[in-house]
């Protein structure tokens, strides 16, 4: 350790001592320069006003006015607490709204949907906006003690989609991996299941493009519209289908030279299932235990699964019948016959003499009668003969009509025209 010079600290202490008292000076200059009056210097003096300011009345400035809330159904809702979220502090609305019977349909609100309020500044219902569950717009009005409700349709935005996709297991897994809606996917199904057998004719590679609609409201998306047009390459061969409205009739779709794509028949009455018997001159019957032809397909599906009319046709008989269990007979044009047997139950109020449409859900899969498990067992027939309903020539439905021919052609001619250009391009992503 280095020790330090006695001498050498004194000499230090005195330096300091000098230091400090040299400075003295100075701070009191620098302590008088800050005490100088304002005045003395030639600057303006502070002035300090006070007067009473009177504030406009809150409550008479907006007494008129109105404000608009809006809030969705949430879980477990009840309409006191969807009113309080929306700040209407009404009881007369309330009650009104609570039991009377045209207002039902705001009770059965389903969670998710969305309500508007126009109120006044003290919470009074003005007007109450919403869609129904039933995508119907519903208005209510408040006039002095009265309520008005107007149902009026609802106006849709209606915005363009295009999507893609290729087969690697089945058409619903494509379409999920292509971002293609499901109620566009069963379109899609039905729109060529009368050229192509979705449970074996699809192949790994087949691809599909489909242009649709999907309906906003208020810039929310309400539902899945109608697809316009579509292709579908089955194992190279490339089916096409636009959508067509002639004049004030029904719209249907058509091949771009015009030929309904829509049969008169649908390849199955079930969206998509496993075939787990197909048609045979001899097979052996599980509960029979003996050899016996089957002349039918019988589609494997869930219990309750819908089962749709294969075409436009008159129910001759609907009930118990043997084997068939729970069975439905249809006839279609005289020359047609099918048969829907095993249901579980049928559609409500159908009965023998009604007229079904194709597409129309007239049955519930189940496995009434000789059934080891539920399925849906078809049957098709001409003039009274079983056909292999998987296999059979379907006939088609009718052509577009001359007088809209030239009308359709401009918007065939449109779609293949982008669809040519667009072929080659990751549509998936295209919005």
């Amino acid at each position: 350790m280095l020790t330090q010079n006695p001498l050498s600290q004194e000499r230090k202490r005195k330096l300091r001592w000098f230091v400090t008292l040299s400075t003295l000076p100075l701070l009191g200059v620098l302590t008088a320069f800050g005490l100088v009056p304002q005045s003395d210097l030639g600057l303006p003096s502070a002035q300090v006003a006070i007067e009473d300011i009177v504030l406009p009345n809150v409550n008479d400035e907006y007494a008129d006015s109105s404000f608009w809330h809006s809030e969705r159904v949430q879980r477990g809702d009840t309409v006191a607490e969807l009113l309080n979220r929306l700040n209407i502090d009404d009881q007369d609305a309330s009650n009104y709204l609570r039991t009377a019977p045209e207002t039902e349909s705001l009770r059965k609100l389903a969670v998710g949907k969305e309500i508007q309020a126009e109120t006044s500044a003290t919470g009074g219902l003005i007007s109450l906006l919403y869609l129904s569950n039933n995508d119907e717009q519903i208005l209510i009005n408040k006039q002095n003690d009265t309520f008005k409700i107007i149902t009026l349709p609802a106006q849709f935005e209606k915005r363009l989609f295009v999507r893609t996709g290729e087969i690697k297991t089945n058409l619903y897994a494509a379409a999920d991996a292509a971002g293609l809606p499901e109620a566009a996917a069963n379109q899609l199904y039905e729109l060529f299941s009368g050229d192509i057998d979705f449970h074996h004719d699809l192949r790994v590679g087949d691809k599909f493009t489909a242009v649709y609609e999907m309906n906003y409201h208020n810039g929310a998306l309400m539902n899945t519209g109608r697809i316009l047009s579509a292709e579908f390459i089955n194992q190279g061969h490339a089916y096409r289908a636009i959508y067509f409205q002639e004049g004030d009739q029904q719209g249907d779709y058509y091949t771009p030279e015009g030929k309904s794509v829509r049969k008169a028949f649908l390849r199955s009455p079930i969206e998509y299932s496993r075939v787990s018997s197909g048609f045979s001159n001899s097979r052996y019957h599980p509960i029979l235990n003996k050899w016996r032809s089957h002349k039918g397909v019988d589609f494997a599906a869930p219990f309750g699964t819908k089962v749709k009319s294969t075409a436009d046709g008159v129910v001759t008989y609907i009930g118990r019948d043997g084997g068939y269990g729970n069975v439905i007979r249809l006839n279609h044009q005289g020359k047609y016959n099918t048969v829907y047997g095993h249901l579980s139950r049928f559609a409500q109020n159908l009965h023998k003499g009604q007229r079904v449409a194709q597409g129309e859900v007239i049955g519930y899969v189940g496995m009434t009668g000789l059934a080891t498990g539920p399925h849906l067992h078809y049957e098709f027939k001409i003039y009274g003969q079983q056909h292999n309903p998987m296999r059979v020539e379907l006939p088609d439905a009718k052509p577009i009509s001359s007088a809209y021919y030239e009308a359709f052609r401009v918007v065939a001619d449109d779609f293949v025209s982008r669809l040519n250009l667009l072929r080659n391009t990751n549509l998936a992503k295209l919005d």
